[in-house]
Formats: structure tokens, C-alpha cells, sequence
């Protein structure tokens, strides 16, 4: 099986597919001044563009991390989450609490999926 990598830069790749399976990148963000709400949207629209860019959708998605810099905002990211997610395929999933890379980012998310040929 090859390994293929989608926009692969110094230190990472956006993805990396074996097979049909594909591992996204963390996605965060691009504006860090937003409230949860917010920053959650940007995320999860960064997930569709990645999908959509490998041939597949958020009804591709296996699995996902979500990582929140201060759980008191997990109910405002589960509102946006509720709203975006295939409810007819919905992902497993976990959210922790963790300190995030860069001040103001509050979400980060990780992707496991299906990328269809």
C-alpha cells in the first residue's frame, strides 16, 4: 500500500491516506479572537474543504478528537457540532481539555476518515 500526502509541508501534511483511509492534520481556527461558536464553524468548514478536496464528506468521517483549551465551552461547541454533523453517519468521538498551541485558539480537531479512490 503507498502512502500519499496532501500538501505536505517542512513539519506536516494537511493529510496522509493509506488505502481509503486518511488521517487529517489538526485543524484549528484561522481566527483565534472568535468565541467558540465561532471557531468551531472555522473548523469544522476547514474538515468539509479537506474532505471534499480528497473525494469525500463528513459522511466519510470515522473518527474525531476534539480538543478544547477550556471545557466550560464544550456545550457551545456541541450547539455548532449538533448542527454540522451527518446525524444519519455521525462519527465516534471523544473531547478532552488540553492546553492548545496558540493563545486564543480554543478547538482543535483530528480526523480519521474514509477518503473514497
Amino acid at each position: 500500500m503507498t502512502v500519499q500526502r496532501l500538501h505536505p509541508g517542512s513539519r506536516m501534511s494537511e493529510a496522509v491516506r493509506i488505502g481509503d483511509i486518511v488521517f487529517l492534520a489538526g485543524q484549528i481556527p484561522d481566527d483565534l479572537t472568535g468565541d467558540i461558536a465561532k471557531q468551531t464553524r472555522e473548523v469544522l468548514d476547514n474538515i468539509d474543504a479537506v474532505m471534499a478536496e480528497l473525494g469525500g464528506s463528513k459522511a466519510d468521517i470515522a473518527s474525531v478528537q476534539v480538543w478544547l483549551s477550556d471545557l466550560s465551552d464544550f456545550q457551545g461547541m456541541n450547539a455548532v457540532w449538533d448542527a454540522w454533523v451527518d446525524l444519519a453517519n455521525p462519527p465516534a468521538r471523544a473531547t478532552c481539555g488540553v492546553a492548545l498551541a496558540r493563545p486564543g485558539m480554543r478547538v482543535e480537531m483530528i480526523v480519521v476518515a474514509r477518503a473514497p479512490k
